[in-house]
């Protein structure tokens, strides 16, 4: 999924109403400002109110979904013809800010802002996207991405996601 793509995505749902915030790979890359890896997909959080809008816009784009038995009604892949996915995350949450529903996005963790090829987008803020990115066994890719958060935003690094130095993380665009 190239910058591109991400960004033409957001903009089309952006024209046509359609709020989504960018989570995941994506969003570290929003939040530097720059893109710094290759990503095999563009992880999006939606609310439940702009679900039935939203499948319906990415289906104009070509998108259906991809049915693999991992999917749920709040957590379910997006494909299309020309190999590129969309992880979509919903969730719903009160007036007072609490989850009812889908993927417990924490109160204000949806409040970041990144660019990505010159757009400005919605995303993860940057503290909980490093939260978010420490929680689990990093992959080789987690690696490169707390590091970076670390360096623009002064977020210690966790024993669990250091590496020695001159450790070069896959996928790296050259």
């Amino acid at each position: 999924m190239d910058a591109e793509t991400v960004s033409g995505i957001y903009g089309y749902l952006a024209d046509r109403g359609v709020k989504i915030w960018i989570d995941g790979g994506w969003c570290v890359d929003a939040l530097l400002g720059r893109q710094t890896r290759r990503h095999p997909d563009l992880d999006v959080a939606l609310g439940r109110e702009d679900e039935e809008r939203f499948v319906e816009h990415m289906a104009g784009l070509g998108y259906t979904k991809r049915h693999d038995g991992d999917d749920t009604a709040w957590n379910y892949v997006l494909t299309d013809d020309r190999g590129h996915s969309v992880d979509v995350h919903v969730f719903e949450c009160d007036e007072s800010g609490r989850n009812v529903y889908g993927i417990a996005y924490p109160h204000g963790s949806l409040t970041g802002a990144g660019t990505i090829n010159g757009r400005t987008v919605a995303c993860v803020a940057p503290e909980w996207m490093f939260a978010f990115k420490t929680a689990y066994v990093p992959a080789d890719k987690d690696f490169k991405d707390v590091h970076a958060l670390s360096e623009a935003f002064g977020f210690e690094i966790p024993p669990t996601h250091r590496r020695s130095p001159g450790h070069e993380a896959q996928g790296e665009l050259t």
